[in-house]
């Protein structure tokens, strides 16, 4: 793993997922959030160093609960886990500052995802990474974030990340959409980049940001940008079990709607 964080998956996948449509209308920009107004609201998403080699994107689900993408884990030559304890989290990362920095004391992956099968639906789908911070984030300023019920092909998203032409502030894309979903997986019309994964995709039904997928990968279809997150469902509540399994047993304080 050299760089920042972001898997190519190949058109093969993405026709899969049966995706035949043309660039969606009504996208938004992606705008840097730059200022202290920009990125109010948005402090809970930060940007996740990983061994001193690369960074992806996570998202507060709790005080003590970052949420990622799980290929973020692994180093990309040796193909091995890193240590939760080369893992540092920087909620709020903007122009070299952080609102908090966190360091990892426990990681988990999909208890079902291999890292040398990368590029099939299935793995893409159990891309998915729970991380547990040695000491909360308690600031009115970053609230985590609520994770919401699934979402279904025509629905409107946004995504908040950091990419290797943006690794020094957040940007969010507030409109982008649900393309289709299969095997775990939503392909979006959302732009991403090297560094995104791991990035939350966000449902604002509701006037209330809520965390719906996890960016996983960006692919493409013709000329077109398609990126493909994670669908949480059941998938979160596995990772929190497997959290507890490894020795910290108690509530983690996560909300979660059911789909």
């Amino acid at each position: 793993m050299m760089g920042s964080q972001m898997r190519q998956v190949g058109l093969l996948l993405v026709l899969m997922l049966g995706i035949a449509r043309g660039a969606v209308a009504g996208d938004s920009a992606v705008s840097r959030l730059e200022s202290g107004d920009a990125v109010r609201g948005w402090e809970a998403v930060g940007r996740l160093e990983i061994g001193g080699k690369g960074f992806c994107t996570g998202a507060l689900i709790a005080p003590d609960l970052v949420l990622t993408a799980a290929h973020c884990l692994f180093d990309k030559v040796s193909r091995k886990r890193i240590g939760a304890g080369k893992i540092e989290f920087r909620a709020g990362w903007r122009n070299g500052r952080a609102a908090a920095y966190r360091s990892v004391r426990q990681a988990v992956v999909h208890p079902e995802y291999r890292y040398d099968d990368e590029k099939s639906a299935r793995q893409v789908g159990r891309d998915l990474a729970l991380l547990r911070l040695h000491h909360p984030v308690r600031n009115p300023k970053m609230q985590p974030f609520e994770v919401g019920p699934a979402m279904r092909p025509g629905a409107k998203v946004g995504v908040v990340s950091y990419a290797r032409d943006r690794d020094d502030v957040p940007a969010l894309q507030e409109s982008c959409e649900v393309i289709g979903r299969q095997q775990g997986v939503y392909a979006t019309s959302c732009r991403v980049d090297f560094g995104s994964s791991g990035a939350p995709v966000f449902s604002f039904e509701g006037g209330t940001p809520k965390l719906i997928s996890v960016i996983s990968a960006k692919s493409r279809l013709g000329a077109r940008d398609v990126a493909l997150g994670v669908a949480l469902d059941r998938r979160l509540q596995r990772l929190i079990a497997a959290l507890d399994a490894e020795g910290d047993r108690g509530a983690t304080g996560a909300k979660f709607l059911r789909p």
